[in-house]
Parts: C-alpha cells; structure tokens; sequence
C-alpha cells in the first residue's frame, strides 16, 4: 500500500497510474461478468467528479448516494471524495419516512440515486426536502418530470465536456487539498433510542484502518474479493472497497444475496467479506448434503466431519496430532473437504466475518475442515475495526487482537474502550452524545469484553440495547417496542441480537383484548385461554403488521408470543421508572423465545 496517501482519492488514483489495464472490477451484465481496469475506473471517477463540480458541488458538502451495490457505487463514493465533498451514503432497505430524517438532518442539496424503486420512495417525500436542488439517477431510463433530476450519463458528459474545455486542474486542486483529518463520510447508524446518528468518519479514519488490515490480513494485488454485502454499511465499505483498493486487488459484484453460490463458482474468489448468517446458510448446506449423500458417501463426510472435530481439539490444545492422525485428516482433504472447497470457487484462501458475532461452533466446523473464517469486531464508530483475527493464529471464539495502532482496554465495569486513528470525529451536530461517547480519547464501545494472555479480545455481552441481527442489521428495539405498545399491546419486549429476525414478547392490554375477544363471541375461562385463542393471535399479528409500517423490513416483529401476566416490579422484571429488564425476562422466558426460533 502506498505509504505517501493520506486520502482514499490519493490512494485511489495511485492504484490507477501504477495498474493501468488490469482489472480493477467485476460486474455480471448480460449473462457473464465483465472487467473495468483501472484505467477505465479513474476515467469514470475523474469525469463524474467534474460532473458533481458542474452542478455546484463544493468542498465539505454533503452528498446522498442510496443505491445498492453496483460499480457506479464505488464511482460515485470515489467521485464525491475527489471533489471535496462527504459522502453520506443510505441504506436501501430503509423507509421513505427514514430516509427523509438523514436527508435532512445531513442537508444534502444533491443526491445520488440508483435503482428506480430507490427513486420512487425518493420521490415520495420530494415536496418535503426543499434543499435538494439535483437528484442524479442511475439506473432510470425515463426519468419523472423533475426540474431537479439528472441522468448519471449526463452527468458523467458534463465531466467530460469540462475536461475538454477546462482540463482537471480544478480537481487535481480539490484532491490536494484534502486534509487526512478532513471528513470523508456521515454514515447514519440506529442508536438506542432509535433516532439515527451521524458517525463522521475522516480520511485518516479509513486508510489507517486499511493499512492496518493489510498488516494482519495477507491480501494483495493478486486477489478477487467477492462483493455482497450493502457498502452504505461501514463493514463492507471499508474491508470490500477500501482494503481491497488498497491492496490493488480485483472486486466482483454478486447478482444478489441469493446468487452468492452460483458467483462464486463463476469469478472463483480468494477472499470474501460476509456476516455470521451467510456462514450458518453456508453450514446448512453441507448438513444437507451430508444428509442426502449415499450410504457410503455419507459415511465417508461423517468421517471426515469426526477428524475435522477432532482437529479443533489438537488446534485448541496447541497440538499437531500423531503422524496416523495427520495422515487420515490429509486423506480426508482430498475425499471432502477439497469438493467442499471447489464449491466456494476451488480459490478461497479465507473469509472474514464481522458485522455480528459469529456462533464459535460455525467457525470450528469450518475450521476443521480446512476453511479458515477470520472473525474481527468493530463498529462504525471505529471505521470499523478494531480486531481481527490473522489468517494463521485464528483462536476460536474470540476476535483476535487489536489490529496496529488501536488500543484497547477493559474497563472496570467490563466495557471494551478503543483508541487511536479510528475512532470516529464525532456525532453530526451531536456534542453532547459524542462527549458521553468519547472520554478522554477513548471510544466506549457499549460492548463488554475480556483480553487473554495472549492479547486476543472476547466479547462476552452488550452493555446497551442495541440489538444486532445475524445477519448484520442494526436493530433499535425502542422505537418498535414504543410502536407496538398501544390499544391492544401494553408491554413489548423485542428480542432479535444474534439471531435472524426480529420477535417479540408482548403482554396484551387485558381489558382491552378480553372487550374484543367477547364481542367477537370467543369463549375462553383465563387469561392463559385468551392468549393461546387462534383468532386472537391472528388479530394481534394484523394489529403488528399495521405498526410495523414505517420500519424497515428487517426491523418487522415476525414472530411474537402473548404473555399471560404481566411483566411487574415486584417480579424483579421492571425497573422503579418501569423500565424492562431485559436480560431478566430474556433469561426467564428463555424457552417461549426459543420456540420462536426452532431451527
């Protein structure tokens, strides 16, 4: 990596002179993936950053960009940051009612946007985002009548118009300008309240990170990572954009999520990026084929699974195994795990994980067999690493060390504290939740950890609320639990950290819910009778769809149970100010929540 870039648009465009017509990105159209070199990614980059300067763009100005992944995301992350600006990138599977709050809060004046769908919900609040004056479509062949909206290709002509009437001086300009500690992103992340926060992320926030990984993780310009995870998310931002730039190695766009297999057979990846609950899929599937394999084959994958198992042990242990030992595991590779591995491209020398804590059962299955997951944590507030586990000392159920130059320490309550080059600027026009946030330097995670004696970090518990899913997401229970207490609903308690979809535990306003099941001619002789009626759970599934409205669908309530009592101080399950304790009842309803989660 270079030494000398100290922005991601000097460290971009010395990828660009140094490998030319290699290829820098791999996107499927029309049926086969197709390359962009890096000649052609700079061209693009330089000719909408002067597009962006055309229409008024100035340094240090907010610009939206709500797509998802494609390779004019990149060109357009790229292209703010060249000329000046910050980008304040928006998830896709947010609501109109969500996104208007970041638009306006951030009051970006030009927005980029991708897929037409993501224009209409754009669309929908139009009239309520006065400040907007150009909204640049990517992918609309028609655009609405719109005095504001603009075609990505005209966009990306009048940069290239102006290359020719002005030269890039302007920009050349721009770029060395930027300041290491000049903010390069506001990414928008769910607090604990639910009222979203602007994290503020400089340059040096992101090439410190990258340079540290490329420390840790072997990756170079030989490698193919294979995108799929959203880049408005920090996680992919940084380790799929940033980190593979920086190593000048090749990045392949997945169709979608569900084609991830089938992509990964056709570009035959190195690497790859991917959330816990890809691994638990991706662990299924071998379950599955073991089961449905012959009665020979299947006794050869069970044997293989065993040896696999067993060497976890050894690598636990810090033992090699006798030579018999090694001898069956190198004849099991051959029989299993390398067909195993020829199903992930045949190429793949490891995958990272991140995002959400990954199951340490998962990552010593695949241990075993040879598939090495490197788990690291972070949080967008740290850009987002702040440890990973290297390729070669992996240590199960942990998330390795401190990657170089982030600090990290136990605080006396348990609570992990991290500093150094990550740590974000700040809350936008947040002073006060960025002074709580940031003491003294140090960035409190919320999370709660422990460091063993050879420097690896656990986390053991979540000191805030926060819920993350498997798959990821970034979950406010508040705000739902806040939505669905009601007419009908008195208490909520919203369950969904580590698993795949969000559930509930609700208590029923009994007077209410007893008024309605009795007009509706129901007969039941409890409380315990009413809740388990059919038609009253499907009248309280309806009454949560109706709530569920303007949040996103990963945060819809999916599964609930209906409580026969309610949930009380006295119990020891409600605070003096009736707050839910929410490890108590999560401890003691164990078993109902479990039944919403049977696989």
């Amino acid at each position: 990596m270079q030494e000398e870039a100290t922005t991601i648009p000097l460290l971009f465009f010395g990828r660009v002179e140094k490998y030319g017509d290699r290829a820098a990105l791999l996107c499927k159209r029309q049926g086969a993936y197709h390359p962009i070199s890096w000649a052609e990614y700079g061209r693009q980059v330089r000719n909408l950053a002067l597009g962006l300067i055309s229409l008024g763009v100035e340094p240090g100005q907010n610009v939206a960009l709500l797509s998802l992944n494609c390779p004019e995301w990149m060109i357009s992350d790229l292209a703010i940051l060249a000329a000046g600006g910050v980008n304040v990138p928006v998830h896709t599977t947010l609501t109109p009612k969500q996104i208007e709050y970041i638009l306006l809060d951030s009051q970006c004046q030009v927005i980029i946007v991708g897929q037409p769908d993501q224009l209409a919900k754009l669309l929908q609040i139009r009239d309520r985002l006065p400040q907007v004056r150009h909204i640049i479509a990517l992918a609309c062949p028609e655009l609405p009548s719109d005095p504001a909206l603009v075609s990505f290709p005209e966009v990306m002509a009048r940069g290239a118009r102006w290359v020719t009437e002005h030269g890039t001086g302007e920009l050349d300009k721009r770029m060395a300008a930027l300041q290491p500690d000049g903010m390069a992103s506001i990414i928008y992340t769910s607090g604990t309240t639910g009222e979203p926060k602007g994290v503020m992320l400089s340059h040096d926030n992101f090439v410190s990170n990258v340079r540290a990984c490329l420390q840790v993780l072997p990756i170079d310009d030989r490698d193919l990572s294979l995108n799929f995870l959203p880049l408005s998310h920090v996680f992919a931002r940084t380790c799929d954009h940033y980190t593979m730039l920086g190593a000048g190695g090749t990045v392949a766009f997945a169709e979608s999520p569900d084609k991830v297999p089938a992509n990964m057979l056709e570009v035959r990846p190195s690497l790859m990026m991917a959330v816990p609950r890809f691994y638990e899929k991706l662990y299924a599937q071998v379950m599955d084929t073991i089961t449905r394999a012959k009665p020979l084959s299947r006794v050869v994958m069970k044997w293989a699974m065993r040896l696999g198992s067993d060497r976890v042990r050894l690598h636990r242990a810090g033992a090699r195994g006798s030579a018999g030992f090694r001898l069956r595991y190198g004849l099991a590779g051959r029989l299993v795990y390398r067909r195993l591995q020829e199903r992930l491209g045949g190429r793949l020398r490891f995958f990272v994980s991140g995002g959400a804590p990954l199951p340490r059962e998962i990552a010593e299955f695949f241990g075993g067999i040879g598939i090495v997951i490197c788990e690291g944590y972070g949080l967008t507030e740290s850009s987002p690493i702040i440890s990973v586990n290297p390729v070669e000392r992996v240590k199960f159920g942990t998330v390795g060390p401190p990657i170089p130059g982030v600090e990290v320490k136990i605080a006396e309550d348990g609570e992990v504290l991290t500093r150094g080059p990550h740590v974000m600027k700040g809350y936008y026009g947040m002073e006060q939740d960025t002074a709580e946030t940031i003491v003294d330097g140090w960035l409190h995670t919320g999370d709660v950890g422990c460091l063993d004696e050879d420097g690896y970090l656990a986390i053991t518990d979540r000191k805030k609320d926060l819920i993350v899913t498997a798959g990821g997401k970034n979950v406010a229970p508040q705000p739902i639990e806040n939505a669905l207490t009601g007419p009908y609903i008195s208490q909520a308690l919203v369950i969904g950290d580590k698993r795949k979809f969000i559930s509930a535990l609700l208590v029923p306003n009994f007077d209410q819910l007893e008024a309605w099941a009795q007009d509706q001619g129901l007969r039941f002789a409890s409380r315990s009778e009413l809740v388990k009626l059919p038609a009253v759970n499907d009248f309280i599934e309806h009454y949560i769809a109706e709530r569920m409205a303007d949040f996103a669908e990963y945060e819809h309530v999916r599964r609930f149970v209906l409580m026969d009592r309610e949930f009380t101080i006295a119990e020891g399950e409600l605070t003096p100010t009736m707050k839910l304790k929410r490890k108590v009842i999560n401890e003691r309803c164990r078993d109902l929540i479990n039944h919403m989660y049977p696989d």
